[in-house]
């Protein structure tokens, strides 16, 4: 039942917004695969913790309106059957490793407790995924029915939009993006999140043709625009093609994000690098870790931030103190959005709206308090004030349908801020074969799209599949980031090789269809893509 929130004198709103997004990792040809480990952590540290949190505010009866991104491969992998079953193994490995731990630390009375803590959280934690029989995008999707969520889509496989050179590859990675979301939430989207915010002259026109009717960019992409936004980013601005743009709020942003400044940086709170599958002798933690003996992280983290200290120096975590420090720190966000509001409402002729987005695995994997922050917060905000309520940004273009017009600056998020982390020296070697590739499935495109045997037409949908999985934002900011270099440079020749042989096979129609058949076993994203798309 959608519940509504009573009528108050509010002067102005909020707009969380959540970008949920995974690389589409799935190798059923290993029986474990290290970088699938991404999506159970994700899961077990994230995805499921934001449920169980909206959830329990719908049951106590709380108004709240969040927005959250969900990536086509996320969605793909949170509901593909061989991940489902992976997952539920990981977290059935989580428990088994919780009630060994509580047997371990039966004679330490403070890591006893944090023990049978971990042993309570992941058996709720798997409960709920067993209620819900795997199904986190129709929990989700359940929320946004209910008038709770607005989840909007992102580029099909977060493709750097500014980086695909050929028009009808761009257009690609919206249109198969849309058609993906219409399938699994019942609905055309309203909005987009482009990928790593990426912006420039043109996106908006690609966007319109998919019925998009806003993005957002960072807020320097607004503030640089042509004319400056007369409001800044305390109001959309709509483009040329009539769709809007939302720009994010610095002040809000830096109370999270910043690591001098941000709330995640407290003492108290969980600490994220120490792990016992760092601390315990191989003896004892090795069938909870890769086979080959390289130790991970499990999520069993018993130690706190502290201070700038070594590791090793670290002090016990304290859940009860983390918890409380999570609620202040929510009075606290409240409290400078409401200052925040009444300042621009002085100098405003409509309400303000602060944009303030957030990659959501920042509330829970990295920030283990980050969805009690969230809790606390849509509380405080629903029962203790007036000043400012939650919105989407679909919300607030229905309140307020005209806006100042602007042209956009081509920006990015992230370190610099122009897409300097996208286009580097350490992976701008990816960008002259993905162009090749682009203008080579275009072309098959336009020979094919009148008439094609069923054999080709699979071939040309899978060569799709690849392009697309290679154009990948993360494959270049793992690259970047110097993390895991191999699996993404092994990712881009993958993905590089199979579409070149696709395209050899297709131009000679001397199609392998054992080896196409395995290719689309495994990668295996947009069952019922249909390559015409790259044809206008």
């Amino acid at each position: 039942m959608t519940n509504q929130r009573r009528a108050s004198p509010h002067m102005g709103t909020l707009a969380l917004v959540l970008h949920a997004h995974l690389p589409f990792v799935r190798h059923p040809e290993h029986r474990y695969h290290l970088e699938e480990n991404w999506l159970f952590e994700a899961v077990t540290a994230t995805y499921l913790p934001l449920l169980e949190v909206f959830r329990n505010l719908v049951k106590d009866g709380v108004f709240f309106r969040v927005t959250m991104s969900m990536s086509p491969p996320l969605v793909s992998m949170l509901r593909d059957d061989h991940l489902k079953l992976r997952t539920a193994a990981y977290l059935d490995r989580l428990l088994d490793l919780a009630e060994k731990e509580q047997r371990r630390t039966a004679g330490d009375p403070t890591f006893h407790r944090l023990a049978r803590f971990y042993g309570d959280r992941f058996g709720r934690l798997k409960a709920l995924y067993d209620e819900i029989r795997g199904d986190l995008v129709d929990g989700f999707r359940r929320l946004q029915d209910d008038g709770f969520l607005e989840v909007v889509t992102v580029g099909a496989t977060h493709g750097y939009l500014p980086t695909i050179r050929e028009p009808a590859a761009r257009r690609a990675q919206v249109q198969v993006a849309a058609q993906h979301y219409r399938q699994h939430f019942g609905r055309w989207p309203r909005g987009i999140w482009l990928p790593e915010c990426g912006y420039t002259e043109g996106i908006e026109d690609v966007l319109a043709e998919a019925g998009i009717r806003y993005f957002f960019v960072d807020a320097h992409g607004l503030l640089l625009g042509r004319p400056r936004p007369p409001l800044g980013t305390a109001a959309p601005v709509y483009t040329r093609a009539g769709v809007a743009a939302f720009g994010r709020d610095m002040e809000s942003s830096k109370q999270v994000w910043s690591a001098q400044e941000g709330y995640p940086g407290d003492a108290a709170y969980r600490d994220f690098y120490r792990d016992i599958g760092f601390d315990l002798p191989m003896e004892q933690i090795r069938p909870y870790i890769h086979p080959d003996g390289i130790r991970i992280h499990t999520g069993l983290k018993y130690f706190r931030v502290t201070g700038r200290v070594d590791l090793a120096h670290k002090e016990p975590y304290d859940p009860d103190l983390a918890r409380e420090r999570a609620a202040t720190h929510a009075g606290n966000f409240m409290f400078n959005r409401e200052q925040q509001v009444r300042w621009l409402a002085k100098h405003m002729d409509r309400r303000p709206i602060i944009v303030s987005p957030y990659d959501a695995e920042l509330y829970g994997h990295w920030w283990f308090e980050g969805p009690q922050f969230l809790d606390v917060l849509c509380r405080k905000l629903h029962f203790d004030q007036d000043v400012v309520k939650l919105q989407t940004p679909s919300e607030h273009l229905e309140e307020y349908p005209t806006q100042a017009l602007c042209e956009i600056s081509p920006s990015s998020w992230g370190e610099g801020g122009f897409s300097s982390v996208w286009i580097d020296g350490a992976n701008d070697w990816i960008y002259r074969h993905q162009h090749r590739a682009e203008a080579r499935m275009v072309d098959l495109a336009r020979r094919f799209q009148a008439d094609c045997p069923e054999l080709t037409r699979r071939a040309l949908n899978q060569a799709a599949r690849e392009l697309l999985l290679l154009q990948s934002s993360d494959w270049a900011f793992i690259l970047k980031t110097g993390t895991a270099t191999g699996y993404a440079i092994s990712r881009v020749k993958a993905h590089l090789a199979r579409f070149r042989r696709l395209d050899r096979e297709i131009a000679n129609q001397r199609i392998d269809e054992g080896w196409l058949a395995d290719l689309e076993r495994r990668d295996n994203v947009f069952p019922d893509i249909d390559f015409r798309v790259y044809a206008s």
